[in-house]
């Protein structure tokens, strides 16, 4: 006899990741924004990155095309959980940016 097979938590589709204005993030996250407009400079070596998108929970697209950006937590220690991940190229005119404050559990698309 077959044993039962383990649950998978279905992951939420692209299609229906909600959106946040710019301005309503938290002001470091915005600063962030404007460091990747500008081409940096960045205060974290991992800055710029390729992000893989393995929680899939990202439009799919080609390896390489998602970079990801720490977004300062002034209560954590080290990175912490806020990120900014854009996608396009060059890096400084992304197609679309998206804000996680859970680092990579759930992401909001970020509009201007």
């Amino acid at each position: 006899m077959l044993s039962p097979l383990p649950a998978v938590q279905a992951k939420q589709p692209a299609a229906s990741i909600s959106s946040v204005q710019l301005a309503a993030l938290p002001p470091e996250a915005q600063a962030t924004e404007r460091l990747i407009r500008a081409g940096g400079p960045f205060p974290y070596a991992k800055d710029g990155s390729v992000f893989g998108n393995r929680e899939q929970l990202l439009p799919r697209k080609a390896r390489g095309y998602y970079r990801e950006y720490t977004v300062k937590s002034p209560q954590a220690h080290g990175r912490g959980a806020r990120r900014i991940v854009c996608g396009g190229e060059p890096p400084t005119r992304p197609e679309s940016c998206y804000y996680t404050d859970d680092h990579y559990a759930s992401f909001r698309r970020i509009v201007q």
